[in-house]
């Protein structure tokens, strides 16, 4: 797999921890009272209280642990050359490039789509010879 397909599923990987760290504390968070004007909330109702701190510590060190690996992976890929004018110039060759290669295509295209017009014509010249039983001239 090469460097950039790794880097992206690295940040997937960081996504998901992420989401469910978050979705797991918020799941999990005891209720608190946010204003004495409101009244005080209900007690969460599951029979085995999680330990949150063990929980937070885990799913921090497995975040932690996934952006260490994601700086490894941004450490191994390979310097720029020459700096951002190379790179530009490089865009600028790679796009000439690509638009003769489309125009090329783009030819190609034509043509094929007249050599497929004049196939059409020729079966339906065949298909009409067979049904009206005409000897081809």
């Amino acid at each position: 797999m090469d460097i950039i397909s790794q880097l992206q599923e690295q940040v997937n990987s960081i996504a998901a921890l992420a989401f469910n760290t978050f979705g797991t504390l918020q799941r999990d968070a005891p209720p608190v009272r946010l204003s004495p004007n409101y009244p005080e909330p209900p007690p969460n109702p599951t029979e085995d209280p999680p330990n949150l701190a063990e929980q937070a510590k885990v799913m921090s060190a497995a975040l932690v642990k996934a952006a260490k690996q994601f700086d490894v992976l941004v450490a191994a890929l390979p310097p720029s050359e020459g700096g951002e004018e190379a790179q530009l110039r490089r865009i600028a060759e790679l796009q000439a490039e690509n638009d003769a290669v489309g125009q090329e295509l783009q030819k190609q295209l034509e043509a094929a789509e007249k050599e497929l017009k004049q196939v059409q014509e020729l079966f339906s010249q065949a298909a009409d010879n067979c049904l009206n039983l005409k000897k081809p001239d």
